[in-house]
């Protein structure tokens, strides 16, 4: 491990102070090995003072669910966005309601099946605390190689929000410049000559690999354009696949005595290891990242934002609950992972015939629904739909909720 694995950053430090301010749960953003070591994160004296002030504040009693529990044990399955939902009205303000005791709960960034949550109410405002610790950490080591791998990893603690609706989408969902895929190595022919190939069989690919072994598949870009300015934002690649590097090739040349009378070109030879499409000759390849283990923390956004709808992602024209849309805004506008947006329906066109006459009115905008940021680019994020009441579809509005 080297000694870049085992620093915390000052942007690990700000995030964990972040977690710490919050409440229970942390939003934390780090390398698999930094998280790793996030129980043996030193909690420092002003971290402590200001996570029990959060905690004693809590929230006011009017805020809290109507049928809200007395207590709940956390099951496995439970998520957080779930656990917020039984308590409170708008789920995504679980750090006003999450207390703290740092003395019961060894990591404060996470929680475990087992553990029995108690809803505390004094003075008009309600906290919820860690009664009994119940199973902690998994103190179970994992050792990982390098391996493409297509579901998010399971360090026992409880979730934010249903990981497996978004963990296909963090390799797959990509927002590229213009000419990123331009100069990517490509498919150039295909198993025994097949039109198309899919997961086992072997593809032929040129280009430079930089090294890499694992490679994510696309075709082609397709440019996501800003449903307000008609500005394009960036390429969306159409996600093909995944291929793992089998053996290089070498040119063959004329000279080498082989009777060619001229140098040939063998391409490298790939598998085909997973494919939500099926691949084809010019598939373009891009290395996979690395993957970060990412705890996905519900907060709203600290400024007021407002944007629209750009795409659903796929080929659909409409999406619901649990499926996925593209927005106009990315990190350089202020978006950033975990924030919940409110998604809003543009009013209709009505006519008030109720006075002998006919004027024309143009109806509010109606509250739609909830959706959650899970990944960001400059100018271009993607969002999971957590609940909508309407089909949702390009062009809608969004803000803070």
């Amino acid at each position: 491990m080297s000694n870049r694995d085992r620093r915390v950053t000052p942007t690990g430090r700000r995030l964990a102070l972040a977690a710490l301010a919050g409440g229970l749960f942390g939003g934390l953003t780090l390398p698999l090995t930094a998280w790793a070591q996030a129980s043996t994160l030193p909690v420092y004296p002003q971290w402590r003072a200001t996570a029990e002030r959060v905690a004693q504040a809590g929230v006011p009693l009017e805020d809290l669910a109507p049928n809200a529990p007395d207590s709940h044990v956390v099951q496995p399955g439970d998520t957080l966005w779930g656990i917020s939902s039984m308590f409170l009205k708008s789920a995504w303000r679980w750090p006003d309601l999450w207390g703290m005791n740092l003395a019961q709960i060894r990591n404060p960034h996470l929680i475990y099946p087992g553990q029995r949550l108690v809803l505390e109410k004094r003075n008009g405002r309600a906290t919820l605390r860690v009664a009994d610790s119940g199973a902690g950490a998994p103190t179970n080591v994992v050792r990982l190689t390098p391996h493409v791998r297509s579901e998010l990893l399971d360090n026992g603690a409880i979730a934010s929000i249903p990981l497996n609706l978004i963990g296909p989408f963090l390799n797959e969902a990509v927002v590229f410049d213009s000419n990123a895929l331009a100069a990517a190595p490509r498919i150039v022919a295909t198993q025994e000559g097949r039109v198309m190939v899919s997961r086992g069989e072997t593809a032929y690919v040129r280009g430079n690999l930089g090294g890499a072994r694992d490679f994510r598949l696309f075709r082609q870009l397709t440019p996501l354009t800003d449903p307000e300015t008609g500005a394009v934002l960036g390429y969306e690649g159409r996600y093909v696949g995944t291929a793992e590097f089998v053996r290089s090739g070498q040119t063959q040349l004329a000279s080498a005595g082989q009777g060619l009378d001229k140098d040939v070109v063998v391409p490298d030879t790939f598998r085909i290891t997973s494919t939500r499409l099926e691949a084809g000759i010019g598939d373009r390849l891009s290395p996979v990242p690395q993957q970060e283990l990412v705890a996905y923390v519900p907060h709203a956004p600290v400024q007021p934002i407002e944007g629209r709808v750009v795409a659903v992602y796929g080929d659909g024209l409409i999406a619901g609950q649990n499926q996925i849309v593209s927005l106009n805004r990315g990190s350089l506008d202020g978006l950033e992972r975990g924030h919940v947006l409110a998604l809003w329906r543009h009013g209709a066109r009505a006519v008030d015939t109720t006075g002998g006459g006919h004027v024309a009115m143009q109806l509010p905008d109606e509250r739609e629904g909830l959706m959650f940021v899970f990944r960001t680019f400059d100018h271009v994020s993607y969002a999971l739909i957590l609940n909508t009441r309407n089909p949702v579809t390009r062009g809608d509005r969004y803000t803070q909720p």
